[in-house]
């Protein structure tokens, strides 16, 4: 049933429902639009709206070719509506509940435009706080690039900072998407540029391995990840990928490259990564998962979240238009500091080649203990072995064998 929003646009079609609220497919003056209606106790807070209004300017005026512009911002009775252009095509998260994981060369021309895309909005003053799957679409209408990848636009620019505002988040509670946030919004440091970064690495990683490199389990586990263990390396990618990976993964935000810097590095490896196949890896075990949530203390659940199910809120025709099975924004409070101390491992949920058990899993532990059964058996024949070959050298001495017979006999050592 199709509403008018404000004046000047009408919503006709759900696309999808998020944590934020309902995207639309609409009509404008100037032809289709995106319309995101965000939710109403959104739309009642003035503390709110009034961010809204402040963030017009630089929302309008953010123009790139990988950025989804917003046309519109709309602030009408209790509608509270961003109108953007419409895409034609699909986000990220549907390609990858399709694929799993991506070829090297596309993932890598995906994430380049994007970071092309982020480098436009960081000159702007813009951090968008949110980069994930779901929130990056592609162009099904437009020329194919590198590994037939199609062109990459950021979306939901400003939504992540409406909604964080101090009176619903505080300084104790943290607004975002477990699996993409940065270890110093964990620790409750206010975000900048670098926290994109950040989750634009980790959205890499798991278009290379079809997993995200400190997601698993409870939020409070992932948080915790992030702040305390490093990047468990990926099998099968050029060492020179890897330590882009790593540098834009790395705890300091001082210590990631900037924008344009990851963009331009990441479009350099494109002849490298040529007719590479996507990699053979296998997700980690869920047993280690299981075992920290069981030492995180007890808390509340957090606001709207399910660390278990997948989803899109797709902003375009073509993707599913049910309501979205996982809202990935949570709120919660910050982990004390012990608490972010109590869970290190060192490494984070290992990747494998695929077939390989993953060290420390029990399987890793059955075929510890296979080996090591099969080293002591091999261990006592060699001594029993041993036995036998000195008890016939000695034999044969006994025997009366002659310099001949002996010469060629080396000794037999235990």
């Amino acid at each position: 049933m199709a509403r008018k929003i404000g004046s000047r646009y009408t919503a006709h079609q759900i696309l999808g429902r998020g944590s934020a609220g309902t995207v639309w497919l609409g009509e404008g003056p100037e032809g289709p639009v995106a319309i995101k209606l965000l939710r109403e106790d959104l739309a009642s807070d003035e503390e709110l709206v009034g961010r809204f209004v402040q963030e017009r300017t630089a929302l309008l005026g953010l123009e790139h070719p990988n950025v989804v512009s917003v046309r519109d911002l709309v602030v009408d009775g209790n509608d509270l509506a961003l109108v953007m252009d419409l895409v034609r095509g699909t986000d990220l998260r549907t390609r990858l509940d399709r694929d799993r994981r991506l070829a090297p060369e596309a993932a890598v021309a995906i994430v380049a435009d994007v970071a092309d895309g982020l480098a436009a909005a960081h000159a702007a003053g813009v951090v968008h706080r949110d980069v994930k799957p779901e929130n990056v679409l592609l162009d099904m209408q437009g020329p194919l690039g590198p590994g037939g990848s199609h062109r990459a636009l950021l979306t939901d620019f400003g939504v992540a900072k409406l909604i964080d505002t101090p009176r619903r988040t505080r300084a104790t509670k943290i607004i975002g998407t477990p699996d993409y946030l940065a270890p110093e919004i964990v620790e409750g440091l206010p975000p900048r540029a670098a926290v994109d970064i950040y989750a634009l690495a980790t959205v890499l990683y798991e278009l290379l391995a079809g997993f995200t490199p400190f997601g698993g389990g409870h939020p409070g586990a992932v948080l915790r990840r992030h702040v305390t263990e490093t990047v468990a390396p990926l099998p099968g990618i050029p060492d020179e990928l890897w330590q882009l990976i790593v540098q834009c993964l790395a705890k300091a935000p001082a210590s990631r490259l900037r924008a344009s810097e990851l963009g331009a590095r990441l479009r350099e490896l494109l002849p490298m990564l040529a007719g590479m196949p996507p990699l053979d890896v296998d997700e980690p075990d869920a047993e280690e998962d299981e075992a920290e949530e069981a030492a995180l203390p007890a808390e509340p659940a957090p606001h709207s979240v399910s660390p278990v199910r997948r989803g899109a809120v797709p902003l375009v025709p073509g993707a599913k238009p049910a309501d979205s099975n996982r809202d990935t924004h949570t709120s919660m409070r910050v982990p004390a500091p012990d608490e972010l101390a109590g869970g290190a491992r060192g490494t984070a949920r290992v990747p494998r080649a695929a077939g390989a058990p993953r060290p420390g899993s029990a399987r890793n532990r059955a075929a510890t203990r296979r080996r090591r059964v099969v080293v002591s058996v091999a261990a006592v024949v060699l001594v029993a072995a041993a036995g036998v070959g000195t008890w016939a050298a000695v034999s044969g001495d006994d025997a009366g064998a002659t310099p001949q017979d002996t010469k060629n006999s080396a000794p037999v050592s235990p």
